[in-house]
């Protein structure tokens, strides 16, 4: 008699995550103050465009400032201080990779002493006088991306490339050939640009209008198929989000994507679709937007901050950050669960209290949405004047 394995848990789709974060290198091979600087004049040069962090470890006891451990050592777990120009926080529990991640998940290039940490990819250092300490480090070497030379090393040494077959493909620079280092750091993060999907948003009951919004007709189809076919030219892959219940009522062509977070209006929606594709860009719009068009999402898109939680429209009406036509990035997912935790389900407070790309829409009517059979008619004057002008 054979029995059925039981599946304790749910398969879900995971984020990209090495040991820290999504874009982590461990230095390793060389002489801590080598790594430290390599780590340095990149995170310098590459500051300005993405969000960047280093991660080391000290062994040194002088290095240490006792007089300021004084709560840790009377039993306190942590220790929070606000220093003038940056935070401290001291632990006294070692922290698992998945506070790590946590801590970590707005950073987009993280670097990391290979000599004292792992990270997904390796950036390996060939110094004759680490040689041995290398040597230990071998089964560490599972994604090297880069070879850096010091001044006493001519080659990458032979434990190296029997550890890595593939090794003559991989990039062989001098350590100070720093422009050709931040280079390649550069293209590595436009390689691991998050892809776009689209999202949009038709599960809603329409209470205000009286009857679906989504099904309104205003470019010769469904409003829904409409938006659907627009978002196709910016995106990888579109979906319409709606209930679970609203999916026999939808066109079998267009692709749908239910909401699993339920109860949650908009929020869960955007939820839903990081739980399902955690490692993509959501393209988030209303379907009650019947003025959007091409111009106003090329600009959204041309404009795009991937070092920010999203990209969004200021609102013409209030000045506040509008949610449902907005760039949602990777690194905003753990904040909408952070949020969603505290009680909070408003996507346009955690655009208020984090850190986005606020653009202002050229046209701003395109951010017009409608809700009422008031609403409707005014539109439809618009949509009127536009069509008889053109």
């Amino acid at each position: 008699m054979t029995s059925k394995e039981h599946k304790k848990h749910s398969n879900l789709a995971k984020p990209a995550y090495g040991n820290f974060g999504r874009n982590e290198w461990a230095i390793v091979g060389g002489e801590c103050s080598v790594i430290k600087e390599i780590a340095r004049y990149v995170i310098h040069a590459l500051s300005s465009s993405y969000k960047c962090a280093y991660i080391d470890t000290s062994h040194k006891e002088e290095d240490t400032n006792t007089t300021s451990h004084t709560h840790l050592s009377a039993g306190a777990i942590i220790e929070c201080t606000d220093h003038i120009s940056y935070q401290q926080f001291n632990y006294t529990t070692p922290p698992h990779p998945i506070h790590y991640r946590q801590f970590f998940s707005e950073v987009d290039l993280l670097l990391v002493n290979g000599n004292h940490h792992e990270a997904k990819a390796q950036i390996v250092v060939i110094d004759n006088n680490k040689k041995a300490s290398l040597q230990k480090r071998i089964s560490q070497l599972t994604h090297v991306q880069m070879f850096l030379l010091t001044d006493n090393a001519n080659d990458v040494f032979d434990f190296v490339k029997e550890a890595i077959p593939a090794w003559q493909q991989i990039p062989i620079y001098k350590v100070s050939e720093t422009e050709k280092i931040i280079e390649f750091f550069q293209d590595q993060m436009l390689q691991t640009k998050p892809p776009i999907n689209g999202l949009i948003l038709a599960g809603g009951k329409s209470v205000r209008m009286g009857y679906d919004k989504a099904s309104i007709t205003w470019h010769g189809k469904q409003q829904q198929y409409y938006m659907y076919d627009m978002l196709q030219s910016f995106c990888k892959d579109v979906f319409i989000s709606c209930r679970e219940e609203q999916n026999n009522t939808i066109n079998k062509k267009y692709k749908t994507l239910n909401d699993t977070f339920t109860g949650l209006g908009p929020y869960g929606a955007i939820l839903s679709a990081f739980r399902q594709q955690p490692n993509s860009a959501w393209l988030v719009t209303a379907c009650d937007l019947p003025l959007l068009d091409n111009t106003t999402l090329q600009y959204l898109i041309d404009n795009r901050h991937c070092a920010s939680i999203a990209t969004t429209f200021e609102s013409p009406y209030d000045g506040l950050p509008e949610p449902l036509i907005t760039i949602w990035e990777p690194k905003s997912y753990p904040i909408l669960l952070s949020f969603l935790s505290q009680g909070y389900s408003c996507g346009r407070k955690l655009l208020i209290k984090n850190d986005v790309k606020l653009l202002k829409a050229e046209n701003p009517d395109a951010l017009i949405n409608v809700n009422t059979p008031e609403d409707m008619n005014k539109v439809k004057q618009i949509i009127q004047q536009k069509n008889a002008t053109a």
